[in-house]
Order: structure tokens, then sequence, then C-alpha cells
């Protein structure tokens, strides 16, 4: 057995009369032709001895390249079965995320409500709520544990704790008629005894002791450096409702008040705000954006025919903090509050564009500043007065011996004087 390389064909006997080949395997004469090779004289495969050749293919007649042959019976290549299996993956696999997202999501919900969820699901809640202390919630939270509900025979009315040992600072009409009955209670809902210890009817200011330790007081600011359009906060128990706290600006300073009827008369120089301030809210703190009180809720304005049928139209006034804190001062120390006069009775209810002086008492802080009945006061310490009301609010705002400028006029003549309050000796 031979791969054909190495083959020699056998000697084949020369015909009768032709000579014989001296090469072995090798035929001087015509082959026979064989049905298993062609051209066997020149097919180098057949016979290793034989010349190689490269032979050309002959070209089509015409010129023309060949016709190229495809197997008819060759299935053919298509892209559309591809294209829609991929459309039909796509869309089974959008289908399946989608409801099994909305699958998840209603159960998620329906397990954490205990039943139907409605509205949109939120993001998840903070571990911590509080807000910052900086905010209207901030001073919220910081102040109302000062704040207090005060209740006096069946009435209520509202305070603020000034001490860690329980004074509470309030108004005076808030506990009119105070008997063994005072008490207060606490945001947290806690409550406690009180005992009047000294009011002061003609600042509507007055101070009680609550029978409570552990006290946390309130910030006092300065009501001097509050301007118009500051935001304040005012809290309270309006209507009875504890707790309540109300949102707005100062609208106006040193707005002269009068407030009483049948009884005392009360004249201060008050803040007007527009927070919402209500029956209940009287004694309650008037809180600036930085948590400091800067006065005490006292009067509301309002078209109601009577006060007890007033309601909120954005008319409240407070009695700013630094008179409120010296007659809480006086009370705590003294027992009563000193009550700061300029020493010279005014015409009221006469319109003459500032405060007419009826009288001034000898030796009194106008006397000796010049001033003589018949003046005409147009300012003190630069607000214009417009008419006598005007003159006893404002003097009673500075403590006693402060010195202020007053300008005023004598007939026709205008001029300005130092004057030196002082306290009322009654």
């Amino acid at each position: 057995m031979t791969d054909g390389w190495n083959w020699r064909r056998p000697p084949t006997p020369p015909a009768h009369g032709a000579p014989q080949s001296t090469t072995p395997g090798r035929s001087s004469g015509p082959e026979p032709d064989s049905p298993w090779w062609s051209g066997t004289t020149t097919d180098p495969w057949r016979d290793p001895y034989a010349p190689s050749a490269v032979v050309l293919p002959t070209p089509l007649a015409g010129g023309g390249a060949p016709e190229p042959v495809s197997d008819p019976d060759a299935p053919r290549r298509s892209w559309a079965p591809i294209i829609v299996i991929c459309l039909v993956t796509a869309l089974l696999a959008g289908g399946i995320g989608g409801t099994l997202g909305f699958v998840f999501a209603v159960r998620g919900g329906y397990a954490a409500s205990g039943g139907t969820q409605l509205g949109a699901s939120g993001g998840q809640i903070p571990e911590n709520t509080q807000r910052a202390p900086e905010s209207l919630a901030g001073v919220a939270e910081r102040v109302m544990p000062s704040v207090v509900t005060v209740r006096v025979s069946g009435a209520i009315g509202s305070g603020f704790v000034v001490s860690t040992d329980g004074y509470v600072i309030t108004n005076d009409h808030v506990v009119e008629g105070a008997d063994e009955s005072l008490s207060v209670s606490f945001h947290d809902g806690s409550t406690a005894t009180a005992k009047l210890i000294g009011r002061d009817p003609e600042s509507d200011v007055a101070v009680i002791k609550v029978a409570k330790s552990g006290l946390t007081p309130v910030s006092l600011g300065n009501s001097d450096d509050i301007a118009v359009g500051d935001p304040v906060l005012a809290f309270g128990s309006p209507l009875a409702l504890v707790n309540t706290v109300t949102q707005g600006i100062v609208s106006a300073l040193d707005r002269p008040i009068q407030a009483g009827e049948g009884g005392t008369t009360r004249y201060y120089a008050a803040i007007q705000t527009d927070a919402a301030v209500n029956q209940g809210n009287s004694g309650g703190p008037l809180v600036n954006a930085g948590g400091q009180v800067v006065g005490v809720n006292s009067v509301i304005r309002s078209v109601g025919g009577a006060d007890t049928e007033a309601g909120n139209i954005g008319l409240a006034f407070a009695i700013p903090i630094n008179q409120a804190k010296r007659v809480a001062e006086d009370i705590i120390d003294t027992g009563k509050a000193r009550r700061t006069v300029i020493g010279a009775e005014v015409i009221t209810g006469e319109t003459v564009a500032g405060a007419r002086l009826r009288g001034v008492e000898s030796a009194g802080p106008a006397a000796t500043a010049g001033l003589r009945a018949g003046d005409v006061i147009t300012k003190l310490d630069g607000h214009p007065l417009e008419e006598g009301t005007d003159l006893i609010a404002l003097v009673r705002k500075y403590a006693p011996g402060s010195t202020v400028a007053v300008e005023y006029r004598r007939g026709t003549k205008t001029a300005s004087v130092s004057v030196t309050l002082a306290a009322d000796t009654n």
C-alpha cells in the first residue's frame, strides 16, 4: 500500500516490434485512457518524474467574467426572524419589569400602611426631624416650654417664665380678681399652683410665682433694637386653644395705647404687630426671630362692639419688654412698681398737633427744664406727638432717671430742652 508519491507504474510490455523503455516505471508510448487520471503525461501527481507547468484558464468566449454558480438547494439567510425575536424579547422584558416594579411598590405601600396606599410615596423619612434652631419651628420649640396658660376663676390668659425659681410675667388684667384658685399649665400638660406676687394696673403688668422646680426661663431681648418689618411670633392660649403660635411682623413702634374701660386707664407706647392675637393671648410673649421676648401681648383692636366680642383683625399691641421687665423687677424687689412721670398735667382730646400742658408741678422735671403751662410738646425723644395721651404713653416707656429731648411750641416760637424724668412719689 502506498500514498502514490513514490509510486511507480510497473513496466508495460512494449508492443510487438516497439523498442522497450530503459526508464523504469515510464512508458515511452501512449498510455491507455484511465477512468482515474486525465492528462496522464503531464500530471505531476500521477508521475513525479513528469515536468510541471502552470496553465492559465482559457477566457470564455466574449471576454466576460464567468457567471458565479450557486447551489439552488442552499437555504437563503433572512434578517426578519432575528428582528422579530429581538422585538418580542424587548417587549416581554419591559412588560415583566414594569409589572414586577408596580407589584412590589403596591405591596410595599400596602404592607406599610396596613391598607390601600393613597398619595405618592415619599422619600425616606430622616431619623432626626428636629428643625434648625434659627428656623421659626426651632424658635417655637425653644420658647414653648417657658410659656404657661394662666387660669383664674374660670378665665384663661397667658404668661411666660422669667426665672428658674418660677417667676412668671403676665398682664394685670389677666390676674385681676385672682384668688386661691390661681393655677398654670405647661405645654407638656403638667399643671402647678401659683400665687400672685404683685401687679401694676397702670402698666398692665403683673408677676406670679409658680410652685414648680426645674423651670426654663425665656431669653429676654431689647425692645429698643427692633424695627418695623421684623418677624415676630406670638405665643399663648387664644380662645382657650393652648400652645398656640402665630406669626407676623412688627407693624409699628411706639404706638400710643390707652386701654381700660370702667376701671384703671392704662397707657403705654406699644409694639404693634399683625400676628394673630385673640382673647386668651393676653400676657403671652411676643418673640423675635432669635427666640428672644421683645414684648408682652396685651391689647387687640377690633371692630367688635365690646371687648368680649373682639377678634383678630391684624391689629395687636404688646408692651415693650424693656418696660415690662423694669416693672416686674420693681414688683419682685419692692412689691410695687415705680411709675415714670414728667411732672406735668396734659389736656386730652384736643387736636393741636402735640400735647398741651394744662399745668406744671413746681420743682418737677418739666418745671426744672423750664416748661410752663400752655406749652405744646410736639416731640419727645424724637417721637412726634399728636395729643395729650401720646405724651403719657411715651413717658411711661422710659425708666425713672432717663433724660429725654423735648421739643415744644410756645405761642409762635419753638424750642427744645432736655428733661430728666422722675418716679411718681405717690
